[in-house]
């Protein structure tokens, strides 16, 4: 079917339609259909808000029970019976059995609300309005999470001077040669440094849109040290890595730290519902009454679909599935792709890797490659700087056979880019 509508109402700011020009019609699992009757393997997942595939039984059929008895849809932030089985279920079922005492709240339904919500009560409760970010962390587009990411590009659209963060080097490439936690250790201990002590650290473990870097567990746990000693907070955005995407519910678990906030937004719904929250430790949850506001911040169905998410993670299989399809991932690209040149960089953790080909000297090799997989029936996105990683996320669900048969396509692509 045509597209010319979009391009004739649309605004010019639509993005990923760009890379995947059909129009899509039915979802199921980890495949796509076009009007046309077209097919697609979904290596995307929504940008990880689909972490259990299109469509899923378990929770399609607890949205369909609710939406057909007539229950609240829309909630603001009034007391309902879909609010207490979400919390019941992220409290009784995820956060106290991880020994995490955190106050949830709800915020505006999407990341980066998210995270502008944990940098002002950051701020508030500390007194500071420094925060302190990491090069090659994304956070959101909104002026506050801007601010706190890197990439110039999203930085560009922002149209005022983007203040109050320094961003820290994160251990990947260059910058992981040296002690970057000696180093802010040195500058926020020296008084002459220029840097005065921020409200936060704001952080992804795994840096997912900066090109699928994965932060040393070691680091991770100075770093934990480093907040502690110097009185500052810790930030984790989990919006794109938590929520079981890297083998574990919370992307952190496999540091054993716990981090002071944290924010959860994509696959938290189960279902690809806007909902966005921020856990934070009760002592922290200095808030007044209506202080973070937002109409949609009461979702219902988000709250149904994210307490059914909850009791499929914790079902051993599904935990097990992710184990295993992590290891054939890992498997195939370090056997099947690295091998295709000595300069492709492999990198990853449960279930989001990147191939990274920014040392083969052709700034468009990725572009080729997706474009091939597009071509090929595989639904695929790139990351990193100047998007030069191809990125893989499919859903934690997708069968074996059709992971076999993506990874296939993508294989194809890569010889058909490489020749």
């Amino acid at each position: 079917m045509s597209t010319e509508v979009f391009s004739q109402y649309e605004s010019e700011v639509r993005s990923y339609c760009r890379s995947f020009p059909v129009v899509f019609s039915r979802a199921k699992g980890a495949e796509l259909w076009t009007e046309g009757g077209g097919r697609y393997i979904d290596f995307f997942a929504g940008a990880g808000a689909l972490n259990y595939g299109h469509n899923p039984d378990a929770i399609k059929a607890k949205l369909v029970e609710y939406l057909q008895s007539d229950n609240i849809v829309h909630g603001l932030d009034l007391f309902t019976g879909a609010k207490r089985t979400f919390l019941t279920a992220l409290h009784e079922k995820i956060l106290q059995p991880r020994g995490l005492d955190y106050r949830t709240q709800f915020c505006g339904p999407t990341g980066t609300n998210a995270v502008e919500a944990a940098i002002k009560i950051a701020r508030k409760v500390t007194g500071r309005t420094g925060i302190f970010s990491f090069q090659g962390g994304f956070h959101g587009m909104t002026l506050g999470a801007l601010a706190a990411t890197g990439n110039q590009y999203n930085r560009g659209g922002a149209g005022v001077p983007l203040g109050n963060v320094h961003f820290m080097p994160y251990p990947h490439g260059f910058m992981g040669t040296f002690d970057s936690i000696e180093y802010m250790d040195t500058i926020l201990s020296d008084p002459s440094s220029g840097y005065e002590k921020p409200a936060a650290m704001l952080l992804e473990t795994v840096q997912a849109e900066g090109g699928i870097v994965e932060a040393p567990i070691e680091w991770l746990q100075r770093l934990r040290e480093l907040c502690d000693k110097h009185d500052m907070l810790m930030i984790v955005d989990d919006i794109q890595v938590g929520c079981g995407r890297a083998g574990y519910f919370f992307s952190f678990e496999r540091a054993g730290i716990i981090p002071d906030i944290v924010t959860l937004s994509k696959s938290i719904s189960g279902y690809g519902l806007p909902m966005a929250i921020v856990l934070m430790k009760p002592e922290l949850d200095k808030w007044m009454p209506g202080e973070h506001n937002g109409t949609f911040r009461g979702n219902q169905l988000a709250f149904i679909g994210g307490a059914a998410a909850i009791d499929l993670w914790e079902t051993e299989s599904i935990q097990q599935q992710v184990k295993d399809k992590a290891e054939y991932i890992e498997s195939f690209l370090k056997n099947e792709i690295a091998t295709l040149d000595t300069k492709i960089e492999i990198r990853g953790i449960g279930m989001i890797w990147g191939i990274d080909l920014s040392k083969l000297d052709e700034p468009d090799k990725a572009d080729q490659v997706l474009a091939k997989c597009f071509e090929a029936g595989l639904v695929i996105e790139s990351a990193g700087r100047k998007g030069q990683v191809v990125k893989l996320l499919p859903p934690l669900t997708i069968p074996m056979p059709l992971l076999e048969e993506g990874c296939g396509i993508l294989k194809d692509a890569f010889l058909a880019s490489l020749s």
